[in-house]
């Protein structure tokens, strides 16, 4: 019985492409002076594309437990880039926004960003974009 390819293999090839992807990131980041994680990055990403989002929400986003996301916000919230809103009617529940630091931060390291994410797909055309976005879709939907 032959295999083309040894289909186990892709758990260890998607995890070790993330692990790269995020050294070179945090890398970059640092390198330019962010005090910033990548993991604080991306709160900080998904909260600027939906402001007032709530913690809970922002958990099922990322994928993140919401104890963790509670620790990343304290981080982020001391560093004055994060604010937390209580939501009106129920003092356990906050909306977060990014302060007028973080929206500058944001800008001035989306480009950081950006050219990781260039780098990374290198001379891939849109085609292969398709596919791989499908083949991605295809195996997460295979465990919901």
């Amino acid at each position: 019985m032959t295999h083309h390819s040894d289909q186990r293999a892709y758990f260890f090839k998607i995890d070790i492409t993330i692990k790269k992807i995020r050294n070179a990131l945090q890398k970059q980041l640092h390198d330019a002076g962010f005090d910033l994680t990548v993991d604080q990055w991306v709160l900080i990403d998904h909260i600027e594309r939906q402001p007032g989002v709530s913690q809970n929400e922002l958990a099922e986003l990322t994928f993140k437990d919401p104890p963790t996301v509670t620790r990343i916000i304290d981080l982020i919230e001391k560093k004055d880039l994060v604010k937390r809103c209580v939501v009106h009617g129920d003092r356990r529940k906050f909306n977060l926004f990014l302060t007028e630091q973080g929206k500058v931060l944001y800008k001035s390291a989306f480009p950081i960003v950006a050219e990781i994410r260039r780098k990374g797909w290198g001379d891939l055309e849109e085609d292969d974009y398709q596919h791989f976005v499908r083949i991605m879709d295809s195996i997460y939907n295979n465990f919901s």
